[in-house]
């Protein structure tokens, strides 16, 4: 008889307890396989933590540091099912990284609106924090890897990462966008083919794949702002004009739609990585 539970399987032969060495115990990993389905839901997701930062900021009347405090509750509870989860669960996933992705925009927009930090100086900050997270999560797990984010230590790592790619992102995106004055589709063209210029690098000449996917996650934040800025902004300052309501809506509704499909077909799931305990 085989019994599977989450994260632990144990195989029994008729006659009596399997032999230690013959148990397996499942590693599961915490995040989704990077398929076209994680960078379609991300960029929504970046678009999302663009625009409904801007709703949440005018609709609820709390000013930046008051929308600021709500989203960092609701995020660190989210976060505290994440980490309770014994495997990766698409819904809390998503849902933890589109909440990242409105308090890493709010943490940018504090420090430019309320503090007055010009945006060079915290896009370098955020580089510099970034680089550091991830320093110390090498010199920590050897590895920076989201194959095997399957620890607490880990995870901690992979999220703090994420926070700061979206800090950083929201940064030097508004840095191009202001200084520049390209405009939101030419900003958005100008960050894609960037991400274009990273595929190429890790396809065509073999830039290592760990660097080469955290370097496009922080480009998708500045691409996913500037499609959330046309789509939202008024037709005078050159956006679409369909306002910060009818754009988090619509992309939120994506973003559900692709995640209910990931949940029924688990087609971003990976297969956990078998561990044999030690026998003595």
């Amino acid at each position: 008889m085989t019994a599977d539970i989450p994260g632990v399987t144990e195989t029994h032969e008729a006659s009596g307890p399997a032999p230690a060495h013959a148990r397996q115990r499942l590693r599961w990993n915490k995040v989704p396989e990077v398929t076209a389905y994680f960078w379609v839901i991300k960029i929504l997701c970046t678009t999302v933590g663009e625009t409904a930062a801007d709703l949440l900021n005018e609709k609820l009347g709390l000013g930046l540091t008051g929308v600021s405090l709500l989203m960092s509750v609701l995020l660190v509870a989210v976060l505290v099912a994440q980490f309770r989860t014994r495997a990766y669960r698409p819904g809390i996933y998503w849902l933890a990284v589109a909440l990242i992705s409105v308090v890493g925009t709010l943490i940018s927009d504090n420090l430019t609106d309320n503090l007055g930090v010009p945006l060079e100086t915290s896009t370098v900050a955020f580089a510099v924090a970034l680089v550091v997270v991830f320093v110390a999560w090498y010199r920590s797990e050897r590895t920076l890897s989201i194959h095997h984010v399957d620890t607490t230590r880990r995870e901690s790592f992979y999220w703090l990462a994420v926070l700061f790619t979206f800090a950083l992102g929201t940064a030097a995106g508004d840095l191009v966008a202001e200084r520049m004055d390209l405009g939101y589709w030419i900003s958005a063209g100008l960050f894609a083919l960037a991400i274009a210029a990273v595929a190429v690098a890790r396809f065509a000449l073999g830039l290592d794949a760990v660097w080469s996917f955290w370097i496009a996650y922080i480009l998708t934040r500045p691409l996913g702002a500037s499609i959330g800025d046309y789509l939202s902004q008024p037709t005078a300052d050159g956006g679409l004009g369909l306002g910060t309501v009818i754009t988090s809506v619509l992309f939120l509704g994506v973003i559900l739609g692709l995640v209910v499909f990931l949940t029924v077909t688990r087609r971003d799931v990976s297969e956990p990585e078998r561990l044999t305990p030690q026998t003595s």
